[in-house]
């Protein structure tokens, strides 16, 4: 057998299955893998090896008395340090909240372990979730697998370097403006951003309670969807979840797009691109139209003069979780956070008009995906930029990180549709680039189908980096 941290969780669910893999083996690869190429990535934050071997060695002996709690069962992952874990540091990659012990798990890592899932640890995130490029100033930068000079995005930078160097074998993370989907372009992963309410947040320390999103970056559409299934369902404990059936969302793992409707919306997503992100978005929508869907421009139902109005209620929602800390510590926080969140409040009528806007770009993506059954466009507008980097430029245009990596993200977070990020192409300096598809609310099953035809179609999917 080859390296087992290099499996897929589907196939080390089988093999495990099979008994040709016991979990404890497949636990002391990642962690013996994690040991060799962490200190020189620094994905993971805290490695909590005797936990890992306890849960390993416990679905070990469940699994030889006839327990078999699903394709999870056994599997390692890694939690982005955002989720709360009973007995375990959570400090969301700040130096506010070092030290701080949880009594109990956030419900997507409870639900986790229910399923079997062995812990390594907590990953890298931005201070507080607050930024793209997992360039943290607490816990250290993130590095890129596939260049170390370079950022994995963020922020769940450290759940995306993960699985590209498969240092786990499934991670969740969290997105409020796009923190699934761009670690997983700029690592060559799948990343899927569920619904806004079909994901708990309970335990998760937050950005947005409006606008947070929790869901997993993984290395295939097929080991995404058996995460989300393992952590998809109402919960009192979050005012967000909707009690919605959760479907079976490996059955949408059939590879056929044929009459499926692809809106694409050029006129706010593909207006300034890295050239080589625009070839190879262009190639994939060629892909779908050979498998037989239907691809077709349209116009995208909001403005980005609407994106930036909205954007400033994550700016006030921050003040308001972050005020006690900033008044007790504002020395804890870096001053590229501290300024964030001490900038002037919006104006009354501002902030009408934020919530306004939000609710138009709502209603504009949502009356759009009525006429066409998934949209599609760049996850970024390029590939990963250099670690301290910024601004950034694209065609010429110097723009902030937090603009070259999330403006074309944040509008499905506005909108709180699905959207999945998987591996499309790769630049001449061999980084990643992302195509990023959206969907209905709770249409998850559509997004996962044509996700997954389009990496059947493809082998992006199956590259390493040079680790």
């Amino acid at each position: 057998m080859t390296d087992p941290a290099s499996l897929t969780i589907a196939e080390a669910a089988r093999a495990i299955q099979r008994r040709e893999l016991s979990p404890t083996e497949l636990t002391r690869a990642c962690l013996e893998r994690i040991e060799r190429l962490n200190p020189r990535l620094n994905a993971f934050v805290l490695v909590t090896a005797e936990r890992a071997q306890a849960d390993a060695a416990r679905a070990e002996e469940e699994l030889q008395a006839g327990i078999y709690r699903g394709p999870l069962h056994g599997i390692p992952v890694g939690l982005k340090d955002l989720y709360d874990t009973a007995g375990i540091e959570t400090a969301a990659g700040s130096a506010v909240l070092r030290g701080r012990i949880p009594e109990r798990d956030a419900a997507a890592a409870a639900m986790l372990r229910e399923a079997g899932a062995v812990l390594l640890g907590k990953t890298n995130t931005h201070e507080f979730a607050w930024g793209t490029t997992t360039n943290n100033p607490h816990t250290g930068p993130t590095r890129n697998p596939w260049d170390p000079e370079r950022i994995p995005g963020g922020s769940s930078g450290g759940s995306g370097a993960a699985i590209a160097a498969r240092l786990a074998l499934g991670t969740l993370g969290t997105d409020t403006g796009g923190s699934i989907r761009i670690p997983a372009a700029l690592c060559g992963c799948v990343g899927l951003k569920p619904t806004f309410g079909r994901v708990s947040r309970a335990g998760i320390i937050p950005m947005s309670w409006q606008f947070d999103h929790a869901g997993p970056i993984a290395r295939t559409v097929e080991d995404a969807a058996i995460l989300l299934q393992a952590i998809a369902g109402y919960d009192p404990d979050d005012f967000a979840t909707v009690p919605v059936p959760v479907p079976d969302y490996r059955a949408a793992l059939v590879p056929d797009v044929r009459g499926l409707r692809i809106g694409v919306p050029r006129d706010q997503f593909f207006g300034l691109l890295d050239p080589e992100v625009l070839v190879a978005v262009e190639e994939a929508l060629e892909t779908f139209r050979s498998l037989g869907a239907v691809v077709e421009d349209v116009d995208s139902g909001f403005t980005r003069e609407q994106v930036i109005s909205a954007w400033r209620l994550v700016n006030v929602e921050g003040r308001l979780y972050h005020a006690p800390y900033l008044e007790q510590h504002p020395e804890a926080y870096s001053e590229e956070l501290r300024n964030i969140l001490l900038q002037p409040l919006p104006e009354p009528l501002d902030l009408a008009t934020a919530c306004l806007d939000s609710y138009r770009i709502k209603e504009g993506v949502r009356r759009v995906l009525q006429s066409v059954d998934l949209l599609a466009a760049p996850t970024t507008m390029r590939p990963a930029s250099r670690i301290g980097e910024d601004p950034v430029e694209v065609e010429g245009v110097q723009l902030s990180t937090g603009a070259a990596f999330a403006s074309l993200t944040m509008p499905f977070n506005l909108a709180g549709v699905p959207a999945i990020s998987i591996p499309c192409g790769f630049s001449s300096e061999g980084l990643p680039i992302g195509l990023q598809l959206a969907a209905r609310p709770f249409d998850e099953p559509t997004l996962i189908r044509a996700a997954f035809s389009y990496e059947c179609a493809t082998d992006w999917h199956r590259r390493e980096p040079p680790l």
